[in-house]
């Protein structure tokens, strides 16, 4: 790991404890209005849920997945790093469950990755990716 990508790593955890601290001291949730990003992913439990999340932040990472997916295990950790490390909200529909709403996104197979941006899906990536092209995409719509 390169010496930047740690320090810029450790500036966003800085600034997203300033951030908790700030809404603390002043009365507030810590979690805020709700827009807040989570620093772990999201378990969405239904379309109306994913439409909430979505239209409740400005860019959301969602990872279609499955429990028995071999890729989808490999990408995980990559998913739960960026949840916490990222200004994106991250999601995650486990397509067993959601069937329905796994075709919606356009889940084919396992994993998809779909991004969206001001409530529009702007990406969608089939297989496992790497952290440095998901940081990317998630850089370009921020």
């Amino acid at each position: 790991m390169s010496h930047t990508a740690d320090d810029e790593r450790e500036r966003i955890r800085d600034r997203k404890k300033r951030e908790l601290q700030r809404r603390l001291e002043n009365g507030g949730d810590p979690t805020g209005d709700g827009a807040a990003t989570s620093d772990e992913p999201i378990a969405i439990e239904g379309q109306r849920h994913l439409r909430n999340v979505v239209d409740d932040h400005d860019v959301v990472l969602v990872d279609c997945y499955a429990d028995w997916c071999g890729p989808c295990k490999m990408l995980e950790p990559t998913i739960e790093s960026l949840a916490a490390e990222t200004d994106a909200a991250v999601a995650k529909v486990d397509v067993d469950a959601h069937q329905r709403l796994a075709r919606q996104l356009g889940a084919r197979s396992v994993p998809t990755l779909v991004l969206y941006a001001d409530g529009e899906p702007v990406e969608r990536l089939l297989g496992a990716q790497d952290r440095a092209t998901l940081e990317g995409l998630i850089d370009r719509q921020s």
